[in-house]
């Protein structure tokens, strides 16, 4: 899914837009926000990297991404310890992992054993952090590396705060020394081996300054690092900016288990099907199946409430959306029909190799979406009920897709023969189900 697992340290800045080389693919891997929110501790990580690179690296998947506060010794399932949490800071006002959860960062190391330990795997390894700078290193007026003595004092604002987390304070982008902090805290993540960075609170509202302090930083930080701005509904007129900046970018707040969940997403991708491009991909959130919720923010340990019907739509529309898939579930609790939506040859070449996505209706719960392999010639349909009721015939026109009858239609999750096509394809479907097919010439 992109970028060498170990990219060679480089002395020039990259070039504008070189960063798009990087996820020419959307981009695949696991997150441990949706199993274990702010708790993650190392030897969950590493059992999921192990599970990773023996069952799912072969498919495509190769993103370790450790989410939320690793730098809190005492943080709580079932949402954040805000009362006295315990920060592990160095003198520059950059995090560090604690390393009560992550032994192997003491001594200074940070998350360089553990991204070790993942690129050992032939995976790459990535973490989350919150746009801005900590508090605690305003309160300490602790120095900005690679400045004449600005302090961490100096380029903070309390406009803008991130309303749900209360670690870090807005970065002033026009300060002197703002540029020089994300520059630090780049520096340090490329020397420990991170491959990707999942940015938090950039999108609701869209914090332009910040983000093009932070592409600038990637930039010149000599690794290639892709970037994922989260959370919320990235608006739609910042998609010029936002392409010109991130690999990937949020459109909806969290995606759990839920069907009010799916049927919002369907909706808002709407408005993104023309922004769809390699090294620059919309993203529909993190895929919340398997085993979720082990130490989690949303409900108790648990498989996922989704239906099979909901679990196919969902993953349908992800991967013919082409939005990167970032799986939320413990992977080593998966059971077989869950590793099987993850498995799927057919459809994994689909998300991979695919063009010209567009979705042709969605009117009274009947949707159709579709795209074609410039390579193979397929052209790909997805057509989904998103309403509660039974037996919803969705019909779609083959001939409007330039689609030849007689052409040979196969049903891409059970790879079974649906037969030749004809004018029209139609199925009826159940409430909350989805048909997924390819048409060969």
């Amino acid at each position: 899914m992109l970028v060498a697992a170990c990219s060679p340290t480089k002395k020039t800045a990259f070039a504008k837009d070189e960063f798009k080389e990087w996820a020419q693919t959307p981009p695949m891997g696991w997150n441990s926000w949706d199993c274990y929110g702010p708790t993650v501790e190392e030897h969950e990580v590493k059992a999921n990297a192990d599970y990773m690179a023996k069952e799912l690296k072969s498919y495509g998947w190769e993103y370790v991404v450790v989410d939320i506060r690793w730098f809190v010794e005492n943080d709580k399932a079932g949402g954040y310890n805000q009362t006295n949490p315990i920060y592990v800071i160095d003198q520059y006002g950059r995090y560090q992992p604690a390393t009560n959860r992550f032994p192997s960062a003491k001594g200074e190391k940070g998350f360089k054993e553990l991204a070790d330990y993942v690129h050992s795997k032939g995976l790459k390894f990535g973490i989350h952090i919150m746009r801005g700078i900590p508090k605690k290193a305003v309160e300490e007026k602790m120095p900005i590396k690679g400045t004449n003595g600005i302090t961490a004092d100096q380029i903070y604002s309390t406009e803008l705060q991130c309303e749900w987390l209360k670690d870090n304070y807005t970065i002033v982008a026009s300060k002197p020394g703002a540029q020089e902090y994300y520059n630090s805290i780049f520096e340090l993540y490329a020397a420990w081996g991170v491959d990707f960075i999942k940015i938090d609170d950039l999108s609701r509202p869209y914090h332009e300054g910040e983000i093009n302090l932070i592409r600038n930083a990637i930039d010149n930080c000599g690794r290639k690092i892709v970037l994922s701005t989260s959370p919320g509904e990235t608006p739609v007129e910042k998609a010029a900016h936002v392409k010109s900046h991130a690999n990937m970018w949020r459109m909806v707040d969290d995606v759990w288990d839920t069907w009010p969940h799916i049927t919002h997403l369907m909706e808002v991708c709407q408005k993104w099907y023309p922004y769809i491009a390699p090294g620059t991909w919309p993203d529909c959130d993190m895929i919340p199946l398997g085993r979720i919720s082990v130490r989690g923010e949303r409900g108790e340990d648990r498989m996922t409430r989704l239906t099979k019907d909901e679990q196919y739509t969902l993953m349908t529309l992800f991967t013919i959306f082409r939005s990167p898939l970032f799986f939320g579930g413990d992977l080593p609790s998966n059971d077989a029909f869950t590793k099987s939506l993850l498995t799927n040859k057919d459809v994994l070449k689909m998300h991979s190799e695919s063009t010209a996505v567009k979705q042709l209706f969605q009117k009274d719960g009947k949707v159709a979406i579709t795209s074609k392999n410039s390579k193979t010639g397929e052209t790909y349909l997805a057509i989904f009920n998103m309403s509660d009721t039974p037996n919803v015939n969705v019909q779609v026109n083959l001939a409007e897709l330039g689609v030849k009858e007689g052409a040979e239609i196969t049903d891409m999750w059970s790879g079974k023969s649906l037969g030749k096509a004809s004018a029209q394809f139609a199925q009826p479907l159940a409430p909350h189900a989805s048909t997924l097919i390819k048409i060969s010439k």
